[in-house]
């Protein structure tokens, strides 16, 4: 209903009271007049007419503010993201990138994220301009404390407002969360950015950035690709032990061993799949480890698992050899340790030892390379 308003050039008297109805029909308005009055028609029409246009514009107005909350909401996928995304969203839609880095990282890992930086990771200027002109995105991920606002956030906001290299989630930080925690970043990045590929990688990890480009461009034209160093571990239903899966019945007999999946270190998956978990996070299981959770995200869907075993070298003298060998490698951390052990004190001897050519990143174009089967 819309009130109409007082029209100045129709006179109003008590005595000649004009009730006017307006049905809504849909988007049409029909204007009923009924009148006791002598009013001529050119009259009731002006007032038609200008209750017509009251209505439109009104009805406009509600209709843009419902589709740009609609938008908004989706976007930002009933809160994922991070507060004040809305506004990033617009800006960063019409942009197209090629892949989404998200780190892996914990409160209590300061050390290991400023050894990242001083590794494989570039510095702030060098980062915006591999955004800019490579279309590759890295960010450390990580949610909130449980007591939000406390002590642990503001001193990850400090890092923040120093580095700008978080992405943070709507999520509570907890190691039994990881596999919440990967939906989220997932869910949150594709809001944010249209990239190819979407990437998570631990903070103790070695990575040669043009080598992973380079993997993935080669996979850019087929749907729904899985990429990583698939493996296919024991289930394992001892109480206390390391990676004991709570739900280990759900896989047969004791002793059995999981489907393939690729393990947690890094990993990367296609756009369609990112837009899968998105869409469907609420109904996607969590199993007590997240490598796992994935891949069982992906069991019925017709995916393209890709094994690539240069994502999971071994630190020196293994990546060295291969680097040394023209087959420089992806990823590079210690099995025993599921990362680099003693990652702040190591990383550096890694990199050094294990890195790609300091030029390859800026010298590939990595949209353009790649095979064409599918």
């Amino acid at each position: 209903m819309w009130m109409v308003p007082e029209s100045k050039g129709i006179p109003r008297t008590s005595s000649e009271d004009q009730r006017i109805k307006l049905k809504s029909d849909g988007c049409n308005l029909n204007l009923v007049v009924k009148s006791n009055s002598n009013y001529s028609q050119g009259e009731v029409t002006k007032t038609q007419h200008a209750v017509e246009t009251l209505g439109k514009k009104t009805i406009s107005t509600s209709e843009m503010k419902l589709i740009y909350s609609k938008t908004e909401h989706e976007s930002i996928l009933n809160g994922t993201a991070a507060s004040g995304t809305a506004k990033t969203v617009q800006s960063t839609s019409k942009r197209k990138y090629f892949m989404v880095i998200g780190i892996n990282t914990a409160f209590s890992s300061r050390k290991r994220r400023d050894s990242v930086r001083a590794t494989w990771m570039p510095e702030v200027e060098k980062r915006k301009r591999l955004e800019e002109e490579k279309g590759i995105i890295i960010r450390f991920v990580i949610g909130h404390s449980s007591t939000s606002g406390g002590i642990l956030d503001k001193a990850i906001e400090a890092e923040e407002k120093l580095h700008g290299d978080f992405l943070r989630l709507n999520h509570v930080e907890g190691y039994l969360e990881l596999s919440a925690k990967t939906k989220t970043y997932l869910a949150t990045a594709v809001a944010l950015w249209d990239a190819e590929f979407y990437v998570k990688v631990d903070d103790d990890v070695h990575v040669n950035l043009a080598t992973l480009g380079l993997t993935l461009a080669r996979h850019h034209t087929k749907r729904r690709v899985y990429l990583g160093c698939m493996k296919s571990g024991p289930v394992l239903a001892q109480n206390g032990v390391k990676y004991h899966e709570p739900e280990f019945w759900k896989f047969g007999e004791v002793g059995n061993k999981y489907f393939r999946h690729a393990t947690g270190q890094l990993y990367a998956i296609s756009k369609d799949l990112a837009m899968y978990i998105s869409k469907n996070q609420d109904m996607l299981h969590q199993y007590a480890n997240e490598d796992v959770s994935l891949g069982s995200w992906f069991i019925g869907l017709n995916v393209f698992h890709i094994d690539d075993r240069r994502l999971c070298c071994g630190t020196p003298p293994d990546c060295e050899w291969k680097a040394l060998a023209g087959q420089t490698c992806v990823a590079s951390f210690d099995w025993r340790c599921s990362g680099i052990c003693r990652s702040v004190e190591r990383i550096m001897e890694v990199h050094q030892r294990c890195r790609e050519d300091d030029n390859a990143l800026w010298s590939e174009s990595f949209s353009d390379t790649g095979n064409s089967s599918s």
